[in-house]
């Protein structure tokens, strides 16, 4: 059965919203009831059925009204799209990557069929049905990167490996948290890391950096990041703050749990075959805190992580203004009870 896809919107009046089977699937960042920054990489392997593990790229409910939503900021903003010239061939990888991915996961869906370098790819969602020559950007209506990106969820940043470092070279970026691809695109791993707190102390990204250029073909990583947005909006850019910064004087203790969204990145490492580049789909899942809380586990375990944040990291995250609020808020809905061990319910899928 395929899915159902939601009419909704990221802006204006904000009709987003998770089904009860959607909020059951949310990848909860939180496996314990602290948290600090750390290099949380493990192998990107199919999860449980029903999760947003179940396949390596993740379609779902949000899929068409996510598309729509990129289409118009880029619409705004072309700059949110950029590939430096020698990147051409890593857009193909790209392309290749998403386009089995997708028809693998979702047959009923998309389609992929290839005869040589003459391929036919099937988008029904999108009403998409486009016969192009493989490696021949004359034969598509955007470079190859642009082209599959626009019906991908998530961001997609492309890395070049070389002098020992990764590069970022090449991107599609329209649902960032607060940082810019115009700003960031050709810079090296520390350079575009340099903002955050407390973990190049701790020599976090070393390790991190020394994980990721050994990334094998076929052995994709992933780790889980988050933050947290008023309001369902998924473009949050530098570019963009005079929109979605003022909303963070907006929340009240009447307003808490529909306003403010955790927002989780499921962020996957693959290394790309022709190009030798690695591709990071940094892909953004939003929940209202209305929504959340309807896992008793997810409420508890919020309250004492954004209760006992260490201070560097909530500022980091934007959350000091209405970071009492919203611990207020939860501290009703935590009756002190242990919370079991892992990132799901207390119920399994």
């Amino acid at each position: 059965m395929g899915i159902t896809f939601r009419k909704e919107t990221f802006r204006d009046d904000f009709t987003f919203r998770n089904s009860p089977e959607h909020i059951r699937r949310f990848p909860f960042p939180f496996h314990e009831d602290s948290y600090m920054y750390a290099v949380n990489i493990e192998p990107h392997v199919v999860g449980p059925k029903g999760s947003v593990l179940e396949n390596l790229i993740d379609v779902d409910e949000h899929y068409v009204a996510e598309m729509q939503d990129r289409a118009l900021v880029l619409a705004e903003d072309p700059l949110r799209c950029q590939s430096l010239p020698h990147m051409t061939l890593a857009g193909w990888d790209l392309l290749e990557l998403l386009m089995e991915q997708q028809a693998l996961g979702y047959p009923e869906h998309f389609t992929l069929t290839r005869d040589g370098d003459r391929w036919r790819w099937i988008n029904r969602p999108l009403g998409i049905d486009d016969t192009f020559t493989f490696g021949d950007t004359s034969t598509l209506p955007y470079g190859p990167m642009e082209y599959i990106t626009r019906q991908s969820q998530g961001d997609f940043c492309i890395l070049d490996q070389r002098d020992g470092n990764l590069w970022m070279d090449a991107g599609m970026v329209t649902t960032q948290a607060d940082w810019s691809l115009d700003f960031d695109i050709g810079m090296n791993f520390f350079e575009w890391h340099a903002p955050v707190p407390l973990a190049h102390e701790k020599g976090i990204f070393i390790r991190a950096l020394k994980f990721l250029t050994n990334i094998q073909q076929g052995k994709p990583a992933r780790r889980l990041n988050w933050t947290m947005t008023i309001n369902p909006r998924l473009d949050t850019s530098p570019e963009n703050y005079h929109k979605w910064g003022p909303d963070r004087t907006t929340v009240t203790p009447e307003n808490v749990g529909d306003k403010v969204h955790l927002r989780v990145e499921l962020q996957s490492f693959w290394r790309l075959p022709r190009s030798n580049g690695i591709v990071f789909p940094i892909r953004c899942y939003l929940i209202k805190m209305d929504e959340l809380v309807t896992q008793p586990k997810w409420a508890r375990r919020l309250h004492r992580v954004i209760r006992d944040l260490p201070e560097e990291l909530a500022t980091y995250k934007g959350l000091t203004r209405y970071r009492p609020t919203l611990v207020e808020w939860l501290l009703k809905l935590d009756d002190g009870s242990p919370t079991s061990p892992g990132f799901g319910p207390d119920s399994v899928f």
